[in-house]
């Protein structure tokens, strides 16, 4: 797989790419880390892990975009669930996901490769007017200045977006038949010591070549203006 980085100078992509998947397998493993970090969020943050949430929103402070109310990072509203006990569990890639978000407050998007149905992924800002359907009511996002991760047709092509770091798009959401997963960690460009981004991806792709769920997975670091392979394809 081929990924693209053309977003803004403030952001660094964690990539993890896995196949062989069965989603809907459990994994002791995966289960006891989230509740670890359910104990650990279940109080406040501390002022360094607080600084460093701010930081994550502002990589999304670009042109229009403003990242607060709905349009804040995924992770907050993950941090908010774990304190008022309603962390969702779906499957075994988006748990990894949102555990992960959860213990970095970094927001992640997962999605099927498959049904993506390509090989190269551009990250970059929304264009004016462009939107998905992030649910199965319909219900769209506004992508403008917002950044996106694009399914694209070859390296060429600016591509149509499918994910965000607030809602990910209907159309490449994981299901029961998933195999093959991509998922990008949003980073802010300056290394934290909350959260270290090549740590991060380690164990994304630990989790995910757990032998309960049968995967292999791959990681890598995605920088401003960089083109890297990851992965199959």
């Amino acid at each position: 797989m081929v990924f693209i980085h053309d977003g803004p100078e403030a952001l660094r992509v964690g990539i993890v790419a896995a196949s062989g998947l069965d989603v809907t397998r459990a994994s002791t493993e995966i289960e006891a880390r989230i509740e670890t970090v359910l104990s650990e969020r279940a109080h406040d943050l501390g002022d360094d892990e607080d600084a460093f949430r701010r930081d994550v929103r502002d990589v999304f402070r670009n042109g229009r975009y403003k990242p607060t109310g709905r349009g804040k990072p995924a992770s907050e509203y993950l941090l908010r669930a774990a304190k008022e006990g309603r962390f969702p569990r779906v499957n075994a890639a988006v748990d990894v996901c949102n555990y992960l978000s959860l213990k970095t407050l970094c927001p992640i998007s997962v999605w099927d490769a498959d049904r993506a149905g390509t090989y190269v992924f551009r990250f970059r800002l929304g264009l004016e007017g462009e939107r998905y359907v992030f649910n199965e009511g319909g219900q769209e996002i506004e992508l403008t200045d917002l950044i996106v991760g694009c399914a694209c047709a070859n390296t060429d092509d600016q591509g149509l977006p499918v994910v965000n770091a607030i809602k990910d798009s209907q159309s490449t959401k994981t299901t029961g038949d998933t195999r093959r997963v991509v998922a990008a960690i949003y980073a802010p460009a300056a290394e934290s010591p909350v959260q270290k981004l090549s740590e991060s991806c380690a164990e994304f792709a630990h989790l995910l070549s757990d032998p309960a769920i049968g995967g292999r997975a791959v990681h890598g670091i995605l920088l401003p203006g960089q083109r890297a392979s990851f992965g199959e394809g």
